[in-house]
């Protein structure tokens, strides 16, 4: 199926599925110091809710996991602050223009980290409503990685400022955290892309629809460009949501 949006072909047939899907196996990816998810029938008694055990006709699991920590996640300032804000309340439109671009990380003391120069030579003038960082080096065990006390890469406060003030709505990156793992709960980078500067009380111009999307995945063979982003999400009354960001290649008409 090709759609035609602002001048350009969209094939809704090649979707780009850049998720890591959520499993009870030791290949999911882990953050935050937490177990695996865990995905198990239910259970009344002797009856489990398996097709396979003989006793059900249908099966029937519960599941287990936190949407932080088990995978590909979306996210909204509800996630930092006092009062209650909802992913499901915060994102209300599902496809938005983006840009991939690919970023090496910098050592600066020992700590891997995206910088505003490097985003900023990334984008090179153009200011998509989402951005979809791939960092480098960049291999599938993305996928699987067990993160909790290894210091993953992170984004910069000013960074993530950068972004804020581009225009970007919509923040995708592979990785746990736009923030350093140990960082004394300052969450400079989350703050800064969500304009939020007291997580007690609310600024007005904080960006309540602003999402981040973090635990991505992009093959190398996905080249850096402008793309078409269909974010779903599952609708969660809650600050975060395992999420299914999907890409579409688009062309000039």
């Amino acid at each position: 199926m090709i759609a035609t949006i602002n001048n350009f072909q969209v094939d809704l047939s090649k979707p780009i599925d850049i998720s890591i899907p959520l499993s009870n196996t030791d290949a999911n990816p882990i953050a935050w110091y937490i177990e695996k998810p865990v995905i198990e029938p239910v259970q009344f008694g002797e009856w489990i809710g398996k097709v396979s055990s003989g006793m059900s006709s249908t099966n029937f699991n519960n599941i287990t996991f936190n949407p932080h920590g088990h995978g590909t996640h979306t996210e909204c300032l509800g996630h930092i602050t006092r009062n209650f804000y909802s992913i499901n309340q915060s994102l209300k439109q599902f496809f938005f223009t983006a840009e991939l671009v690919s970023i090496e990380l910098e050592d600066q003391k020992g700590d891997f980290i995206v910088t505003k120069e490097a985003l900023f030579n990334a984008l090179d003038g153009k200011s998509p409503e989402a951005i979809v960082i791939r960092t480098l080096p960049n291999d599938t065990t993305k996928l699987s990685r067990k993160y909790s006390h290894t210091d993953p890469p992170f984004m910069t406060e000013d960074a993530a400022l950068y972004l804020r003030e581009s225009g970007i709505q919509h923040l995708l990156i592979d990785l746990p955290s736009v923030d350093k793992e140990k960082d004394e709960g300052k969450l400079l980078a989350h703050k800064a892309f969500w304009n939020v500067t007291d997580v007690n009380t609310l600024n007005s111009d904080a960006r309540v629809e602003a999402t981040i999307t973090e635990m991505i995945y992009v093959p190398d063979a996905i080249p850096d460009g402008s793309y078409l982003l269909n974010l779903q999400i599952a609708s969660f009354e809650n600050d975060a949501s395992p999420s299914k960001p999907v890409l579409y290649s688009m062309r000039n008409i």
